[in-house]
């Protein structure tokens, strides 16, 4: 453990895993079948952290999408998941989830190797993911739809939910395995078949995963995944005629894309894009919880997440006070070595992403804002990013309003409850947001008057499957999780079925 010039905390000490002697071998999962890429190539992952290779993948074409797409239309078209029961599909999926908890550590190490986050959030992170499939699979068996006996006593209707069809998967390199099984495990459930195509910075353990649905029975071309490009592979995903529906989880700029490209066909797309997402501090705040909050909503996977709580309203009344309480929580952090158990931030993504995060820094200074704690990287086997507290930040400031996606908490003061929630709603994102107070009329006032799709009263980030995930403007369109997670891969029918005898709309005067 080392104490850098700025009392900040350092961590070196023994780690929880060896780093591997070689990479991670992976092929393309194509209609039940592993292959290599048609013309070959090979895509490679250095570990951000640790600066080796650890990973090393087929790199899918134009041309291997196609085919992965082929499959999944001909699983659905000509195959027995869509029309097997629910309890049939609970079971595979409750297998699958006794398989990947069985194997937490390999997934948890490879996320580690591949994103930088810290193995101590990785493990939690498999453990999230298997109460995923869990809850699909109860979903599975419950999902069902409605009937009308109120029609008359010449009619009854009925209306029923049926799998969309074929789903393309794209998810991001933040959370790999979590949001893929945000996503994955529902549409299985649904009876729809899917082709994937994880981040390309991040694909170890979607490609991992595919040889647990071999030994959990998912039959083949039901589930396809590949390792790719955006430009190429998720381009053809998005358009390709064969699919049904697009479910991605990105940035909103891409997310944009991406929606423009599927109205082409009229594809159903569901999405879960950024945020800037504000936490409300009253003066009557419970301190102790409210600053940890904040330090974990900030910091928590470094930043590089949707559900950042990447700017904080303080009560002007507090400010300079709960300021120096996260400043102080803030230096304590442990940052550095990924595989180190007590590692709370790890490395960032890539160089390209360190230098973005840098960048808003720079202009958040040349606009009038001061770095209070932090605000370098870190010379060390990777790419590390101290965590940062910027002040003095108005609600004017690009970083008051734009997605850094990194170790970085802005912090702006309110007067009022009024000019809180004014400034809280003044962003071109609604993904979630937080209050704090002892007093039950801000937090309901906060609840309902700020245009998020999730608020957290008193606080931060707890997530469970039951509850609906999504946001508002620009942070996507439909939901994931909760009761209603199936409907986002379903389709409603009506049936109406008439009881005796039917009266004629029109018949000649001679048979009147």
């Amino acid at each position: 453990m080392t104490t850098l010039n700025n009392s900040m905390t350092w961590i070196e000490t023994e780690r929880e895993f060896a780093l591997p002697e070689q990479p991670f071998i992976g092929q393309l999962f194509i209609d039940g079948k592993w292959r290599e890429a048609s013309d070959g190539g090979r895509l490679s992952r250095n570990s951000p952290a640790f600066n080796i290779q650890v990973s090393d993948f087929a790199k899918a074409t134009i041309a291997d999408t196609e085919e992965a797409i082929v499959a999944a239309r001909t699983a659905f078209d000509k195959g027995n998941w869509p029309t097997m029961s629910g309890s049939q599909r609970a079971a595979v999926l409750n297998k699958i989830a006794d398989l990947v908890m069985a194997k937490q550590r390999q997934f948890a190490l490879q996320e580690v190797l591949e994103s930088g986050k810290p193995i101590s959030q990785a493990m939690d992170e498999i453990e999230w993911a298997v109460d995923l499939w869990r809850y699909a699979a109860v979903c599975a068996r419950s999902l069902h739809g409605d009937s009308f006996n109120n029609l008359g006593e010449d009619m009854l209707a009925l209306v029923v939910r049926e799998p969309i069809g074929v789903v393309s998967i794209i998810t991001p390199w933040n959370f790999p395995f979590l949001i893929l099984s945000q996503k994955l495990p529902f549409a299985l459930a649904a009876g729809c078949t899917a082709v994937v195509k994880p981040s390309e910075l991040t694909s170890g353990t979607s490609v991992m995963l595919a040889e647990i649905l071999q030994q959990a029975g998912i039959p083949d071309g039901v589930v396809n995944i590949l390792v790719g490009e955006g430009h190429d592979v998720g381009a053809t995903m998005t358009s390709h005629k064969d699919v049904d529906m697009v479910t991605f989880t990105g940035s909103s700029a891409v997310g944009k894309k991406l929606t423009a490209v599927a109205a082409q066909s009229l594809k159903k797309v569901s999405l879960e894009l950024g945020g800037k997402n504000p936490q409300i501090i009253f003066p009557d705040c419970d301190w102790e919880a409210a600053v940890d909050a904040v330090v974990f909503g900030t910091f928590f996977n470094g930043g590089e997440c949707c559900n950042s709580g990447s700017r904080i309203l303080v009560h002007q009344s507090i400010a300079a006070d709960f300021e120096q309480a996260v400043k102080i929580r803030a230096a304590a952090v442990p940052f550095g070595d990924p595989l180190c158990k007590e590692t709370k931030v790890g490395a960032m993504i890539s160089t390209e992403h360190l230098q973005k995060i840098q960048d808003y820094l720079q202009v958040a200074i040349d606009q009038g804002a001061e770095i209070s704690l932090g605000g370098s990287s870190v010379e060390h086997t990777g790419l590390y990013m101290q965590p940062t507290i910027v002040s003095k930040v108005t609600p004017d400031m690009q970083i008051a309003r734009e997605e850094v996606f990194g170790p970085v908490l802005s912090i702006l003061t309110f007067t009022d409850i009024e000019q809180a929630i004014e400034i809280a709603n003044d962003c071109l994102y609604g993904l979630s947001a937080g209050v704090w107070s002892a007093n039950i009329d801000n937090c309901l006032q906060v609840a309902r008057k700020v245009k998020a799709g999730t608020v957290w009263v008193n606080g931060w980030m707890s997530g469970y499957p039951e509850l609906p995930f999504g946001g508002y403007k620009q942070s996507g369109q439909g939901r994931e999780l909760g009761r209603n997670a199936l409907d986002e891969f379903t389709e409603q029918k009506t049936i109406q079925m008439h009881i005796g005898e039917r009266t004629g709309w029109w018949l000649p005067r001679e048979q009147k």
